[in-house]
């Protein structure tokens, strides 16, 4: 469990399930297009995938214990034979009722800290698409430099003939030693 001013990152519950359906049952951008949820008993079942994974976090409002998104990642090595796991590809995801608040810095900055420090990153990256602003905004406020633009990269979901959508993406990364330079500058 990690905490921060307003928000708890815990593990997931089954008592999680109404939440969890409610930002997911239409989510925000097409990356988590496979991860729509139809029913409550759909919300069940994906709870019941998270609840093992150390990585998978519920966002949680301290005041009222809301589950408002979910944060996690999967440790890479850098090459396939690499034994040395130090490079994760967080992924955060936030009901649209609770942007704007600054909740998903507050979460990503606590998850961040934990992956280098209790993890043993050396560096974290993530994709976001050109069209997910907010998302770009967030991963420049916490310091991650953009490092390319991947034209039509990845397809989500098709359009209404069954044709792949691409979509441009772009990665931002961060080390170890910047975050800890960021760190000492906010002290």
């Amino acid at each position: 469990m990690l905490e921060t001013n307003r928000l708890i990152l815990r593990g997931f519950t089954e008592a999680d399930a109404k939440d969890v359906f409610e930002y997911l049952h239409e989510p925000a951008v097409n990356c988590f297009a496979c991860m729509k949820l139809d029913t409550l008993e759909d919300a069940k079942k994906a709870i019941k995938k998270r609840v093992d994974d150390e990585l998978y976090f519920a966002i949680v409002l301290k005041d009222s214990g809301k589950v408002i998104g979910e944060i996690f990642s999967h440790p890479e090595g850098t090459s396939p034979e690499d034994e040395v796991m130090d490079t994760y590809s967080p992924c955060w995801m936030l009901n649209l009722k609770y942007s704007g608040k600054g909740y998903a810095y507050e979460a990503a900055c606590a998850y961040f800290d934990h992956l280098f420090s209790e993890k043993g990153a050396r560096r974290l990256y993530a994709y976001t698409e050109d069209y997910n602003l907010p998302s770009q905004r967030l991963c420049e406020k916490l310091g991650m430099r953009r490092e390319g633009l991947f034209m039509e990269f990845v397809s989500f979901i098709n359009d209404p003939n069954g044709n792949p959508v691409y979509e441009n993406t772009m990665q931002y990364a961060i080390l170890k030693k910047e975050w800890e330079n960021l760190k000492n500058r906010r002290q």
